[in-house]
């Protein structure tokens, strides 16, 4: 008899933490999502003054790439905001959201070599420390091609896995949902 006021006393304190733990979580998951909302829309203003700047002074190059820059940071604000509310409401971790984000980080990377190594073969004078620059740039390209090829395969790999086909969280909105 002992024994079993033990075991019911022991189930009531591991739902009791349970409970706590879960909700402890979702509380944390709300402050991180307030937090990403509110640079999300730091990041947003921003991007509009960059943006506007650029098509008053029918911007260049760099103006642009920043203006691209900043859009795409906000992209990958927006896609971790996703993943903590899909955590939220499924408790679950997805990894699509991440190789999503991590594609657009490298895609940003790219777009700054690409310039940053435009302007090392326009100059005028290549010296032996930009032509080393220049082919560290060209390394680096290397390697994150070889990365986002390996994401995008990842991507489709993980959406032909899936059975219904529908991108991480959708299935969670549907039971959450109806």
């Amino acid at each position: 008899m002992a024994e079993q006021d033990e075991d019911q006393d022991q189930g009531r304190l591991t739902r009791a933490a349970s409970f706590i733990f879960l909700h402890t979580e979702h509380a944390i998951y709300a402050a991180l999502g307030l937090l990403l909302a509110l640079t999300a829309l730091a990041a947003l203003t921003e991007a509009v003054v960059l943006t506007w700047g650029a098509l008053r002074s029918l911007g260049g190059a760099d103006q642009i790439l920043e203006v691209v820059d900043r859009l795409l940071f906000l992209l990958m604000i927006i896609e971790i905001l996703h993943t903590v509310r899909v955590s939220m409401r499924s408790g679950k971790l997805t990894v699509e959201p991440f190789l999503i984000v991590g594609l657009i980080a490298s895609i940003r990377r790219v777009l700054v070599i690409t310039l940053q190594s435009s302007e090392l073969t326009h100059a005028k004078d290549m010296t032996p420390e930009k032509y080393a620059l220049f082919q560290a740039a060209m390394i680096e390209l290397g390697v994150l091609a070889g990365l986002i090829i390996v994401m995008v395969f990842a991507i489709f790999l993980l959406h032909r896995a899936r059975d219904d086909g529908k991108p991480a969280g959708e299935e969670a909105h549907e039971h959450a949902g109806g």
